[in-house]
């Protein structure tokens, strides 16, 4: 009897200890692995939320979550086998979708949201007068405080804001040469990182830059701060939002289906909504973080929300991504007597100093410009004469900055005038070959050349030959691009769309001279 009692109990034993091992882990067998990458600010809550995901899904799923910035996924997405990519992926934006080269991605839903607002200090917003009226995006712009853009390419949150800018001026050209400016203009200050503008923020000061960041992180560098200086500013016509999508990658099947389907069930579920809430999201319908209000920096009820087209923003981001590239310009003005046409309190000549000097201050230090002027037999039987040679704004150029030297240069162009006529084509060649010898793979190379007139060499190349000369002389390997700027009515705009044209840039037209300063802007808007 004992024997059997001892043999029942060994027997009941295993049984309750099989079916505990069955439970918790063992009666799935060989377990299947969910690689999940988030965005770096849901690493730890992911974590948390995916603990329990086989025992709450009953699912045979072992999750492993990285953090990773999403510009580093989306390349990943678009360069490495399938097997090295993840199973799932939370960016904080969609807009990283359309940047996922051919990925295979399937959306399942939003964990959450994230409205993209202008932080700064309490002070400084009272100062502007934003605290009892909210200003639209193209006044949040135009202030003159320092406006901390962070990295477009890798910013989603810098980037909206941006796109909603161009939004709230009207989305055509204008606007984006306001983009364009706002970009180039921070480029060339020095402005703090968004990180120092956070703290500076933070710290309460009055004087505090504007910092385009998302809701969750002015909330999050509140909730860290004794003080809680900080606040999120929401433009009046609303603002676009980080949606963090969840993303399903690829095609799985089988049991890995079933797999990433629980992990996807536990990041859409009603307690990862708690859990995003209170870590300072938005739920995927708007709604606030527990903690919202006054005393965190961000409002209960959600702004209004600002729709953004992926196509639009990443065309945007390519026309701005062209700009971090350092320009390498020549700048080539025209300086025959007919510039001194009157145009409003000047002459054309004042007029094109007065708009290469405004965009001259916008070009940071790292850019490199030269200037030459010309006309026929300007120099002798030379149509053209360098004032200065391409360099870089802040080098040395015989003891002052180019910068200040172009400056000084530009100011002798309305005295330059000459009454031999436009020696155009000859000009446009010499031009294009120098800028081409003194290429550096590193910049942007390009020609502005301004004109209100027709050539009038008669020894000059000629169009048909300059322009089959520009063509056979194109290499890939240092493109330079001539940008043509038809100034006044008598400009020959069909001789510059041919010569543009042979080196892949543009022409523009400026009938009006007024339009010169926006033209040119226009024009460096898309020299890349």
């Amino acid at each position: 009897m004992p024997t059997v009692l001892l043999a029942t109990g060994l027997a009941v034993l295993l049984l309750v200890g099989g079916l505990a091992w069955w439970l918790t882990a063992g009666g799935c067998g060989d377990r299947t692995t969910v690689d999940v990458t988030v965005a770096p600010e849901l690493g730890e809550l992911t974590e948390e939320l995916l603990t329990k995901v086989a025992e709450d899904e009953d699912a045979c799923v072992d999750p492993v979550v990285t953090a990773q910035e999403p510009l580093q996924t989306a390349g990943d997405l678009g360069a490495l086998d399938a097997e090295a990519l993840p199973d799932v992926w939370v960016p904080d934006s969609s807009l990283w979708a359309a940047r996922a080269g051919s990925a295979e991605l399937d959306g399942a839903g939003s964990m959450a949201l994230s409205p993209v607002v202008l932080a700064t200090s309490r002070a400084a917003s009272d100062q502007l007068g934003w605290s009892g009226s909210a200003p639209s995006w193209g006044e949040a712009l135009s202030t003159g405080r320092p406006l901390a853009v962070p990295d477009l390419a890798a910013s989603a949150e810098g980037l909206s804001a941006l796109a909603a800018v161009r939004s709230s001026l009207g989305g055509d050209q204008d606007a984006d040469n306001a983009v364009v400016q706002a970009v180039l203009a921070a480029a060339r200050n020095t402005v703090p990182s968004p990180a120092d503008a956070l703290s500076a923020g933070s710290e309460g000061s009055a004087d505090a830059p504007l910092v385009p960041v998302s809701e969750q992180e002015v909330f999050a560098a509140n909730a860290q701060s004794v003080s809680a200086n900080l606040v999120a500013v929401y433009p009046a016509e609303g603002t676009p939002s980080l949606d963090y999508p969840v993303l399903r990658v690829g095609s799985p099947s089988g049991d890995q289906q079933e797999a990433v389907d629980a992990v996807v069930r536990r990041l859409l579920s009603e307690e990862a909504q708690t859990a995003v809430r209170e870590a300072g999201f938005r739920g995927p319908e708007g709604s606030a973080p527990p903690a919202a209000g006054p005393e965190s920096g961000i409002a209960q009820e959600a702004p209004q929300a600002m729709t953004m087209d992926p196509g639009a923003v990443q065309g945007l981001l390519e026309r701005l991504s062209s700009l971090a590239a350092p320009s390498r310009l020549l700048a080539v003005f025209d300086v025959s007597k007919s510039m001194e046409a009157p145009v409003g309190n000047g002459n054309r000549a004042t007029l094109a100093r007065d708009a290469a000097k405004s965009a001259l201050s916008l070009f940071p230090d790292n850019s490199a410009i030269g200037l030459w002027v010309f006309a026929r037999a300007l120099e002798g039987d030379r149509d053209w004469v360098e004032l200065e040679p391409i360099r870089a704004l802040a080098a040395d150029a015989d003891g002052e900055t180019q910068r200040a030297k172009l400056q000084a240069e530009l100011d002798t162009i309305p005295g330059r005038l000459s009454p031999g006529g436009t020696g155009l084509y000859d000009t446009a060649l010499a031009a294009v070959r120098a800028a081409r010898a003194d290429f550096d793979p590193r910049a942007v190379s390009s020609v502005v050349l301004i004109t209100d007139g027709q050539d009038e060499d008669s020894d000059s190349v000629g169009i048909d030959e300059l322009v089959r000369t520009l063509e056979a002389e194109n290499d890939p390997d240092r493109p330079v691009k001539v940008i043509g700027i038809a100034l006044g009515p008598d400009a020959d705009l069909g001789a510059l769309e041919r010569i543009t044209a042979a080196t892949g840039g543009g022409a523009y037209s400026a009938v009006d001279e007024n339009d010169l300063q926006t033209v040119l802007f226009d024009a460096l808007r898309q020299r890349g």
